[in-house]
């Protein structure tokens, strides 16, 4: 018998939910393609109404491609083509409300899922295994399956019920990574804090890039680097 030989694409599925933060998720996309990795992206209704009120930049589904290739030249400033040359050719992009497409089932080969950023209703339908859209569903199937998922939450303060449902994510095997910039490496622009939390995601999937200065073990880095 002969056999159907597999496709060897194994892709990162990038989830983005409605929180504010849509510079994050442009940020891990963009490093993703850099590193040479395949993506599968599922981008909410909620994340379409943040992101066309954040840049002005609407994500339709029938012209995904050329939305999405606007948005990822979009600097963190709001500055247009800030970012240029990025190739979509190994971007697949899912409908949210499609349960039928290959990140909703455990059989569809990937490498795990980021989820940049995640809103506090993302993270409750996520730990409560609603899978209300595909979105959801992928992240669960994510868990079952034992791959790397990592949760980029963006909201302040925390409520109670959401610090549980962050808790369950984490014994689940979930990563949580509060979108959280840190100075140290030197910032002068808002890009460089957007990029020190997608390059914190990134080192959280064990993909290389290299979006941010890392600490040496020296006290004044920053301030030299900025200098």
């Amino acid at each position: 018998m002969e056999h159907v030989k597999a496709s060897s694409r194994r892709p990162w599925v990038v989830g983005v939910s409605g929180a504010s933060g849509t510079p994050y998720a442009a940020s891990v996309l963009r490093a993703l393609l850099a590193a040479g990795e395949s993506v599968d992206l599922v981008v909410s209704r909620a994340s379409r109404l943040t992101l066309l009120d954040e840049t002005g930049i609407p994500l339709r589904d029938a012209h995904w491609r050329e939305d999405l290739a606007q948005w990822l030249a979009r600097g963190a400033d709001g500055k247009p083509d800030t970012f240029g040359g990025i190739g979509l050719d190994d971007v697949r992009y899912w409908p949210a409300g499609d349960l039928a497409a290959g990140p909703s089932s455990g059989s569809y080969p990937v490498k795990g899922m980021i989820i940049v950023p995640a809103s506090t209703a993302c993270v409750a339908g996520v730990a409560l295994g609603l899978s209300k859209d595909l979105l959801q569903r992928a992240a669960s199937v994510t868990l079952k399956e034992r791959r790397p998922l990592i949760v980029a939450v963006r909201e302040t303060p925390l409520n109670g019920q959401t610090l549980k449902h962050l808790v369950s994510l984490d014994e689940a095997g979930a990563v949580v990574l509060p979108a959280s910039p840190a100075f140290y490496a030197g910032a002068t622009h808002i890009q460089d804090l957007v990029d020190f939390v997608a390059g914190r995601t990134l080192d959280a999937a064990g993909v290389p890039h290299t979006l941010y200065r890392r600490w040496e073990g020296e006290l004044g880095g920053g301030s030299r680097a900025t200098g």
